[in-house]
């Protein structure tokens, strides 16, 4: 091999592994937001859960006047 196939293969290398550290980045965040989603959802549920027992009419009459 001469050495601009050499470099160029280097040069081939490098790029590769560039793109395969951005696309480890994008399955990482995608995995994180899955995670945050799930998490919001079931915070919801439970937030959900506690007004469930909250008698009927309550908060409807709220003065907020100064």
């Amino acid at each position: 091999m001469d050495t601009s196939s050499i470099a160029a293969a280097s040069v081939g290398a490098q790029s590769s592994q560039a793109r395969m550290d951005v696309a480890t980045q994008v399955v990482k965040q995608a995995a994180q937001q899955e995670q945050d989603v799930a998490k919001m959802v079931d915070e919801a549920a439970q937030n959900a859960e506690r007004l469930a027992n909250v008698k009927a009419g309550v908060g409807r009459a709220l003065d907020i006047s100064v």
